[in-house]
């Protein structure tokens, strides 16, 4: 099973769609997580808000510009990049989120999902079943991506 770091939060500004000298896209967008803080009678106490850079690459960036928008919550899969550069003769670091995969939040968006085709004109499959944890498994048959 392959996984990846995850990240989950809100666009606090509009994503900014750019493209290279080879034409591949780039998706720039700052993002905000709320931050709470469990409290001894099971309640919580919302914190400050943390804001961090967020980018995509390629046609990933290109079908997320076109899906968010400022104040959407999503949820996202990649990995953390730390960075530092010069401004102003003092270094500037901090951490910046590169998301190969982004996603509506479920549990907190309404959304609806287009499957492009009808289901009288997609193919009627068998009813998925639970392998038996007793018998050995075998390999699935063809590629499965999450």
């Amino acid at each position: 099973m392959r996984t990846k770091e995850s990240l989950w939060g809100f666009f606090a500004s509009d994503p900014q769609l750019s493209f290279n000298e080879d034409g591949e896209a780039r998706l720039f967008a700052w993002i905000g997580q709320e931050q709470f803080e469990r409290n001894p009678d099971g309640s919580f106490t919302q914190g400050e808000t943390k804001f961090y850079p967020f980018k995509m690459f390629r046609r990933s960036a290109e079908h997320a510009y076109e899906k968010f928008a400022r104040g959407d919550n999503f949820v996202a899969s990649g990995h953390v990049q730390k960075f530092s550069y010069e401004k102003n003769s003092e270094t500037v670091s901090g951490e910046e989120f590169i998301a190969t995969h982004i996603g509506p939040d479920a549990a907190r968006t309404s959304y609806a999902i287009d499957r492009g085709r009808s289901r009288s004109q997609q193919v009627e499959s068998a009813p998925i079943e639970a392998p038996d944890p007793t018998l050995p498994q075998q390999p699935s048959p063809r590629p499965m991506t999450l």
